[in-house]
């Protein structure tokens, strides 16, 4: 699954204000940190699938809304982007800079 972050990805990126924004207007937001990562702080109403699960998961995720993947920088979220198009899912963004970028706006973060 990690071959596709070095290819050339048709996968858009999206700002962190794009994706608060696409997030209230419906969009899901799709977190595949690990758990240890996942509890530090996510993003508010996230769904969180590991990376590495995400393939036997795709059926918890509904097609017909756009979806965005979110990591810690945005390497393995692009991977599990590209994962998602080529499943079918034809909705499909990556928060650019992940998490990181997310917390350097100031956007809210959910911790358990």
């Amino acid at each position: 699954m990690f071959r596709h972050i070095f290819n050339q990805s048709s996968v858009p990126n999206v700002s962190p204000e794009q994706a608060s924004l696409k997030q209230k207007a419906g969009a899901i937001i799709v977190d595949v940190r690990e758990p240890s990562e996942w509890q530090e702080g996510h993003i508010n109403n996230a769904i969180h699938i590991p990376l590495g699960s995400l393939s036997r998961q795709l059926s918890e995720l509904d097609r017909s809304r756009e979806i965005i993947t979110v990591c810690c920088s945005g390497q393995r979220s692009m991977a599990a982007a590209q994962t998602l198009q080529q499943a079918g899912f034809s909705q499909v963004s990556n928060l650019a800079g992940g998490m990181n970028a997310w917390i350097r706006q100031r956007l809210p973060v959910r911790k358990p």
